[in-house]
């Protein structure tokens, strides 16, 4: 029930940041971005965030449940929605 648990926190938690990365990225925008864009962004914050709870992991970082797990989730998926906001600019 963990596993599935936490699985469920990280697209949570990554989906957010990813459209939070999106909505307040600065710069000058044409136009609001379209429900794709914040799905995308969503998408790739859940993938970010899993991603380095997996390679976090298993490079022996830190284990599952503890903050570092839950921070370098955070970070990574703020980072990568900046970058896709930014190439999507």
């Amino acid at each position: 029930m963990g596993v599935a648990m936490g699985f469920l926190a990280f697209l949570v938690i990554g989906g957010l940041t990813g459209v939070f990365a999106l909505a307040f990225y600065p710069g000058e925008r044409k136009a609001r971005p379209k429900a794709k864009k914040f799905l995308m962004a969503a998408l790739i914050g859940s993938i970010a965030a899993l991603a380095s709870s997996y390679i976090g992991q298993f490079a022996g970082l830190f284990q599952s449940g503890q903050m570092l797990e839950w921070l370098s989730a955070i970070v990574a998926s703020c980072l990568v929605g900046c970058l896709y906001a930014a190439a999507n600019n």
